[in-house]
Protein backbone atom coordinates (compact mmCIF):
# COMPACT_ATOMS: atom_id res chain seq x y z
CA UNK A 1 0.00 0.00 0.00
CA UNK A 2 1.53 3.36 -1.15
CA UNK A 3 2.14 5.52 1.76
CA UNK A 4 -0.41 8.62 2.20
CA UNK A 5 0.83 12.04 1.44
CA UNK A 6 -1.91 13.26 4.12
CA UNK A 7 -3.26 12.13 7.66
CA UNK A 8 -6.11 13.32 9.35
CA UNK A 9 -5.61 13.07 13.25
CA UNK A 10 -8.44 13.24 15.70
CA UNK A 11 -7.67 13.59 19.35
CA UNK A 12 -10.12 12.78 21.61
CA UNK A 13 -11.25 12.29 25.55
CA UNK A 14 -14.14 10.76 26.61
CA UNK A 15 -16.22 11.92 23.19
CA UNK A 16 -19.96 13.02 22.81
CA UNK A 17 -21.39 9.65 20.58
CA UNK A 18 -23.35 12.01 18.41
CA UNK A 19 -20.79 14.68 17.80
CA UNK A 20 -18.02 12.25 17.33
CA UNK A 21 -20.67 10.69 14.65
CA UNK A 22 -20.80 13.85 12.44
CA UNK A 23 -17.30 14.32 12.82
CA UNK A 24 -16.57 10.98 11.08
CA UNK A 25 -19.18 11.24 9.10
CA UNK A 26 -17.80 14.21 7.51
CA UNK A 27 -14.56 12.71 7.18
CA UNK A 28 -16.51 9.67 5.59
CA UNK A 29 -17.92 12.02 3.05
CA UNK A 30 -14.71 13.79 1.76
CA UNK A 31 -13.90 14.08 -2.19
CA UNK A 32 -10.13 13.08 -1.62
CA UNK A 33 -9.75 9.86 -2.44
CA UNK A 34 -9.70 7.62 0.62
CA UNK A 35 -6.13 6.22 -1.16
CA UNK A 36 -4.23 9.69 -0.33
CA UNK A 37 -4.96 10.10 3.36
CA UNK A 38 -5.10 7.80 6.16
CA UNK A 39 -7.30 8.46 9.37
CA UNK A 40 -6.04 8.16 13.13
CA UNK A 41 -8.78 8.22 15.99
CA UNK A 42 -6.32 9.04 18.85
CA UNK A 43 -8.09 8.27 22.38
CA UNK A 44 -6.78 10.01 24.84
CA UNK A 45 -7.33 8.21 28.19
CA UNK A 46 -11.17 7.98 27.90
CA UNK A 47 -12.87 5.96 30.55
CA UNK A 48 -14.48 3.57 28.14
CA UNK A 49 -12.03 2.84 25.50
CA UNK A 50 -12.41 3.51 21.96
CA UNK A 51 -11.38 0.93 20.13
CA UNK A 52 -14.64 -1.97 19.51
CA UNK A 53 -16.84 0.47 19.92
CA UNK A 54 -16.63 3.04 16.74
CA UNK A 55 -16.24 1.08 13.38
CA UNK A 56 -13.64 2.68 11.10
CA UNK A 57 -13.73 0.05 8.55
CA UNK A 58 -15.16 2.71 5.61
CA UNK A 59 -12.15 3.77 5.68
CA UNK A 60 -8.48 0.99 4.17
CA UNK A 61 -6.06 3.05 6.15
CA UNK A 62 -7.81 4.09 9.58
CA UNK A 63 -6.35 3.43 13.12
CA UNK A 64 -7.46 3.86 16.54
CA UNK A 65 -4.68 4.48 18.80
CA UNK A 66 -4.82 4.74 22.71
CA UNK A 67 -2.80 7.34 24.51
CA UNK A 68 -3.04 6.88 28.28
CA UNK A 69 -1.15 9.88 29.14
CA UNK A 70 -4.29 12.20 30.05
CA UNK A 71 -3.70 15.83 27.95
CA UNK A 72 -4.49 17.47 24.13
CA UNK A 73 -0.43 17.67 23.77
CA UNK A 74 0.37 13.98 24.17
CA UNK A 75 -2.58 13.27 22.13
CA UNK A 76 -0.95 15.03 19.40
CA UNK A 77 1.99 14.32 19.80
CA UNK A 78 1.19 10.27 19.79
CA UNK A 79 -0.73 11.37 16.75
CA UNK A 80 2.25 13.05 14.68
CA UNK A 81 4.68 9.72 16.09
CA UNK A 82 1.92 7.27 14.55
CA UNK A 83 1.09 9.08 11.30
CA UNK A 84 3.22 8.57 7.47
CA UNK A 85 1.59 11.98 6.33
CA UNK A 86 3.89 15.00 4.78
CA UNK A 87 0.41 16.94 5.73
CA UNK A 88 -0.81 16.47 8.95
CA UNK A 89 -4.69 17.30 9.40
CA UNK A 90 -5.80 18.26 12.96
CA UNK A 91 -9.37 17.31 14.00
CA UNK A 92 -10.98 17.60 17.11
CA UNK A 93 -14.17 15.40 18.24
CA UNK A 94 -16.82 18.01 18.00
CA UNK A 95 -15.52 19.66 14.02
CA UNK A 96 -17.54 18.56 10.79
CA UNK A 97 -15.23 19.58 8.26
CA UNK A 98 -16.80 20.73 4.64
CA UNK A 99 -17.28 17.39 2.39
CA UNK A 100 -13.89 19.40 0.34
CA UNK A 101 -11.87 19.88 3.59
CA UNK A 102 -8.89 17.36 2.38
CA UNK A 103 -9.08 18.03 -1.27
CA UNK A 104 -8.54 21.79 -0.78
CA UNK A 105 -5.98 21.53 1.95
CA UNK A 106 -4.26 19.76 -0.22
CA UNK A 107 -4.25 22.20 -2.38
CA UNK A 108 -3.35 25.08 -0.44
CA UNK A 109 -0.40 22.87 0.69
CA UNK A 110 0.85 22.62 -3.27
CA UNK A 111 0.48 25.84 -3.88
CA UNK A 112 1.53 27.38 -0.83
CA UNK A 113 4.61 26.13 -0.36
CA UNK A 114 6.08 28.66 2.11
CA UNK A 115 3.25 28.26 4.66
CA UNK A 116 3.91 25.53 6.92
CA UNK A 117 0.50 25.93 8.67
CA UNK A 118 -2.66 26.93 7.91
CA UNK A 119 -6.76 26.66 8.89
CA UNK A 120 -9.42 27.66 7.72
CA UNK A 121 -13.09 29.77 8.14
CA UNK A 122 -15.15 27.88 11.40
CA UNK A 123 -18.74 28.51 11.79
CA UNK A 124 -20.17 27.54 14.86
CA UNK A 125 -23.39 25.11 15.16
CA UNK A 126 -25.00 25.88 18.74
CA UNK A 127 -27.49 23.26 20.97
CA UNK A 128 -29.10 26.02 22.42
CA UNK A 129 -30.23 29.20 21.34
CA UNK A 130 -26.80 31.80 21.68
CA UNK A 131 -27.13 34.47 24.25
CA UNK A 132 -26.33 37.86 23.20
CA UNK A 133 -23.41 38.83 25.84
CA UNK A 134 -21.47 36.10 24.87
CA UNK A 135 -21.15 37.35 21.75
CA UNK A 136 -17.85 39.26 22.13
CA UNK A 137 -16.29 35.63 22.99
CA UNK A 138 -17.32 33.66 20.48
CA UNK A 139 -13.60 33.56 18.21
CA UNK A 140 -12.30 32.45 22.21
CA UNK A 141 -14.75 29.57 21.71
CA UNK A 142 -12.87 28.92 18.28
CA UNK A 143 -15.57 30.82 15.93
CA UNK A 144 -14.65 32.60 13.40
CA UNK A 145 -15.69 33.21 10.03
CA UNK A 146 -13.04 34.14 7.35
CA UNK A 147 -14.04 37.25 5.00
CA UNK A 148 -10.71 36.92 3.06
CA UNK A 149 -7.76 34.59 2.67
CA UNK A 150 -4.58 35.63 5.30
CA UNK A 151 -0.89 34.93 5.58
CA UNK A 152 2.09 36.11 7.65
CA UNK A 153 5.37 35.16 8.04
CA UNK A 154 5.33 36.80 11.76
CA UNK A 155 5.05 34.94 15.08
CA UNK A 156 2.54 36.26 17.13
CA UNK A 157 -1.44 36.69 16.96
CA UNK A 158 -2.93 37.37 14.42
CA UNK A 159 -5.90 36.67 11.24
CA UNK A 160 -3.27 34.51 9.62
CA UNK A 161 -2.82 32.30 12.61
CA UNK A 162 -4.95 28.81 12.68
CA UNK A 163 -6.35 27.69 15.29
CA UNK A 164 -6.24 23.79 16.59
CA UNK A 165 -9.76 22.94 15.38
CA UNK A 166 -8.81 21.74 11.04
CA UNK A 167 -5.42 23.06 11.53
CA UNK A 168 -3.00 21.67 8.56
CA UNK A 169 1.07 21.48 9.04
CA UNK A 170 3.42 19.92 7.58
CA UNK A 171 6.01 17.05 8.72
CA UNK A 172 8.82 18.81 8.98
CA UNK A 173 6.78 21.35 11.48
CA UNK A 174 5.29 18.96 13.20
CA UNK A 175 7.92 17.24 14.05
CA UNK A 176 10.38 20.55 15.01
CA UNK A 177 7.61 20.99 17.32
CA UNK A 178 7.85 17.10 18.81
CA UNK A 179 11.56 18.20 19.37
CA UNK A 180 10.64 21.55 21.12
CA UNK A 181 7.79 19.48 23.55
CA UNK A 182 10.77 17.02 24.30
CA UNK A 183 13.23 19.73 25.57
CA UNK A 184 10.72 21.33 27.56
CA UNK A 185 8.05 20.23 29.56
CA UNK A 186 6.54 23.79 30.27
CA UNK A 187 4.88 23.26 26.36
CA UNK A 188 3.10 20.31 27.87
CA UNK A 189 1.14 23.07 30.40
CA UNK A 190 -0.34 24.80 27.42
CA UNK A 191 -2.42 21.81 25.92
CA UNK A 192 -6.16 21.12 27.59
CA UNK A 193 -6.16 18.44 30.01
CA UNK A 194 -9.76 16.80 30.60
CA UNK A 195 -11.79 19.10 32.41
CA UNK A 196 -8.70 21.78 32.48
CA UNK A 197 -8.78 25.07 30.69
CA UNK A 198 -5.19 25.33 29.14
CA UNK A 199 -4.77 26.59 25.70
CA UNK A 200 -1.81 28.31 23.56
CA UNK A 201 -0.15 24.91 22.14
CA UNK A 202 -2.61 25.25 18.71
CA UNK A 203 0.10 28.99 18.24
CA UNK A 204 2.76 27.38 19.41
CA UNK A 205 2.43 24.35 17.41
CA UNK A 206 1.29 26.94 14.13
CA UNK A 207 4.42 29.22 14.94
CA UNK A 208 7.17 26.05 14.42
CA UNK A 209 6.27 26.92 10.73
CA UNK A 210 7.92 30.74 11.55
CA UNK A 211 10.86 29.27 12.94
CA UNK A 212 11.43 26.98 9.84
CA UNK A 213 10.94 30.23 8.04
CA UNK A 214 7.96 29.60 7.16
CA UNK A 215 4.65 31.03 7.23
CA UNK A 216 0.85 30.39 8.67
CA UNK A 217 -1.99 30.93 7.10
CA UNK A 218 -5.89 31.14 7.01
CA UNK A 219 -8.17 30.59 4.08
CA UNK A 220 -11.96 31.13 3.49
CA UNK A 221 -12.10 28.27 1.43
CA UNK A 222 -11.48 25.83 3.70
CA UNK A 223 -14.95 25.26 6.02
CA UNK A 224 -15.72 23.19 8.74
CA UNK A 225 -18.21 23.86 11.84
CA UNK A 226 -17.70 23.78 14.99
CA UNK A 227 -20.16 22.23 17.23
CA UNK A 228 -20.80 23.76 20.39
CA UNK A 229 -22.69 22.38 23.30
CA UNK A 230 -25.45 24.06 25.80
CA UNK A 231 -22.44 23.65 28.63
CA UNK A 232 -20.36 25.93 26.49
CA UNK A 233 -22.46 28.85 26.50
CA UNK A 234 -22.61 29.31 30.20
CA UNK A 235 -20.88 32.74 31.99
CA UNK A 236 -18.98 29.81 34.35
CA UNK A 237 -18.28 27.76 31.47
CA UNK A 238 -16.84 31.56 29.31
CA UNK A 239 -14.99 32.52 32.71
CA UNK A 240 -13.25 29.76 33.04
CA UNK A 241 -12.08 29.46 29.23
CA UNK A 242 -11.12 33.25 29.50
CA UNK A 243 -9.19 33.06 32.51
CA UNK A 244 -7.30 29.58 31.04
CA UNK A 245 -6.30 31.87 27.83
CA UNK A 246 -5.10 34.21 29.86
CA UNK A 247 -2.95 31.84 31.87
CA UNK A 248 -1.85 30.00 28.66
CA UNK A 249 -0.86 33.19 26.88
CA UNK A 250 1.91 34.32 29.92
CA UNK A 251 3.25 30.66 29.34
CA UNK A 252 3.70 30.62 26.08
CA UNK A 253 4.88 34.50 25.76
CA UNK A 254 7.38 32.84 27.84
CA UNK A 255 8.23 30.59 25.82
CA UNK A 256 8.21 32.65 22.61
CA UNK A 257 10.56 35.59 24.59
CA UNK A 258 13.24 32.70 25.24
CA UNK A 259 12.94 31.99 28.71
CA UNK A 260 12.20 35.63 29.85
CA UNK A 261 9.74 35.97 32.85
CA UNK A 262 7.73 39.55 33.32
CA UNK A 263 8.01 40.22 36.96
CA UNK A 264 6.30 43.11 37.14
CA UNK A 265 3.57 44.33 35.15
CA UNK A 266 3.89 48.24 34.15
CA UNK A 267 2.26 50.60 35.78
CA UNK A 268 0.25 52.03 32.74
CA UNK A 269 -1.28 48.06 32.28
CA UNK A 270 -2.07 48.50 35.46
CA UNK A 271 -4.17 51.95 35.28
CA UNK A 272 -5.42 50.63 32.03
CA UNK A 273 -6.81 47.60 33.65
CA UNK A 274 -8.20 49.43 37.26
CA UNK A 275 -9.87 51.18 34.05
CA UNK A 276 -11.39 48.79 32.73
CA UNK A 277 -12.98 47.08 35.81
CA UNK A 278 -14.39 50.17 36.77
CA UNK A 279 -16.80 50.45 33.63
CA UNK A 280 -16.76 46.71 33.74
CA UNK A 281 -20.12 44.66 34.25
CA UNK A 282 -21.49 41.47 34.89
CA UNK A 283 -19.59 38.97 33.08
CA UNK A 284 -16.95 41.21 31.72
CA UNK A 285 -15.84 41.86 35.03
CA UNK A 286 -15.64 38.36 36.18
CA UNK A 287 -13.55 37.92 33.33
CA UNK A 288 -11.16 40.53 33.81
CA UNK A 289 -10.78 39.74 37.74
CA UNK A 290 -10.20 35.92 36.64
CA UNK A 291 -8.14 36.61 34.35
CA UNK A 292 -5.78 38.98 35.76
CA UNK A 293 -5.29 35.82 38.93
CA UNK A 294 -4.37 33.38 35.95
CA UNK A 295 -1.74 35.41 34.65
CA UNK A 296 -0.47 36.10 38.14
CA UNK A 297 -0.69 32.52 39.25
CA UNK A 298 0.74 31.75 35.47
CA UNK A 299 4.18 34.36 36.03
CA UNK A 300 4.35 32.67 40.31
CA UNK A 301 4.83 29.13 37.96
CA UNK A 302 7.22 30.34 35.40
CA UNK A 303 9.29 32.15 38.62
CA UNK A 304 9.37 29.00 40.99
CA UNK A 305 10.18 26.42 38.20
CA UNK A 306 12.80 28.77 34.87
CA UNK A 307 12.25 24.99 33.04
CA UNK A 308 14.48 25.16 30.22
CA UNK A 309 13.19 26.01 27.06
Amino acid sequence: MNVPALSVIICTHDPRPDYLDRTLKALQAQTLPRGQWELLLIDNASREPLAGSWDLSWHPQARIIREDELGLTAARLRGIRESTGDLLVFADDDNVLSCEYLMTASAIADEWICLGAFGGSIQGEFEVPVPDWITPYLEAMVVCELDGDYWSNLGGWSRATPYGAGLCVRREVAEDYRAKVAASQLRSLLGRAGLGMGAGEDGDLAWCAVDLGKGTGRFAGLRMTHLIPRGRLTEDYCVRLMAGLAASGEILSFLRRNGEVVQKVPWRSQIRFLLELLGARGIQRRILLASRKARKEARCLLSANQAPL
